[in-house]
């Protein structure tokens, strides 16, 4: 391998001791939040926007803890873990139940495509946050996790004002100010409560927390439908490392 390709991969390939240690949780919380999301869509019939986001938040949260106690390459074991099992469930299909709780309706006919997209750039904006904001990719995660995971439900059952994004494959992608409320909220709930474990006092922690939530939020409102995990990723992750460039808590950072 050149050494400029190692010298990037590097930080993100799990070494011996990574999988050892992050390998049994990672498996067993995707098994969790898979069989979790399928059972309530199939037992219980809920809406595929809030079983999708159930897991969303699952996700997301559960990166930010493989952050915390694993660094760059436990986040990257944990993120081929969850794809492998994303994966599993298109193959397997309509009517498997892990793949109806990700699969929207609405989505038809390229409800594979906004379930592979995601994955894509949520792989995507870990990789570029790590890289280019590597004190603060992790709430990057959180603020993605919550806050993109409350803007479709919110909007789906309160959203009031709606407004278009651009749609990808011809499938119609609307949002609404209630929703990206809810998306904002959620956001700056997850940051700030990152930043305050971090160290930072309570105040600064809620107004850096409010600041990284709007950055997110603003991106999402824009974004192409299935691009906002990627983009609500980054602008979190470098709104937090601009604001947060003197404290440096420790558990945000990532070695390589």
């Amino acid at each position: 391998m050149n050494l400029p390709l190692q010298a990037f991969l590097d930080p993100f390939l799990p070494d011996f001791d990574t999988v050892a240690a992050a390998g049994l949780p990672a498996v067993l919380w995707t098994l969790f939040a898979a069989t979790l999301v399928g059972h309530l869509k199939n037992r219980y019939k809920i809406p595929t926007p809030y079983t999708r986001k159930i897991f969303h938040v699952l996700i997301f949260s559960a990166a930010g803890v493989f952050h915390a106690f694993y660094q760059t390459r436990g986040v990257a074991f944990f993120g081929i873990v969850v794809s492998l099992g994303v994966l599993y469930a298109v193959w397997k299909g309509d009517r498997f139940p892990f793949y109806e709780a990700m699969a929207r309706p609405g989505d038809h006919p390229h409800r594979s495509f906004f379930i592979l997209l995601p994955l894509a750039t949520t792989a995507l904006g870990g990789v570029l946050s790590n890289l280019l904001f590597p004190n603060s990719a992790a709430i990057g995660y959180l603020v993605c996790g919550w806050g993109d995971a409350a803007g479709e439900p919110v909007g789906s059952r309160w959203g009031r004002h709606p407004y278009r994004v651009p749609s990808l494959l011809g499938v119609p992608a609307r949002r609404s100010l209630e929703g990206s409320l809810a998306v904002w909220l959620c956001g700056s709930t997850a940051a700030a409560i990152a930043l305050g474990f971090s160290g930072l006092p309570l105040a600064q922690a809620v107004g850096l927390g409010l600041l990284c939530g709007l950055a997110g939020a603003s991106a999402e409102a824009v974004s192409n439908h299935g691009l906002d995990n990627l983009t609500v990723q980054l602008a979190a992750s470098a709104a937090a490392s601009f604001l947060v460039n003197r404290a440096e808590p420790a558990w945000l950072i990532s070695p390589g």
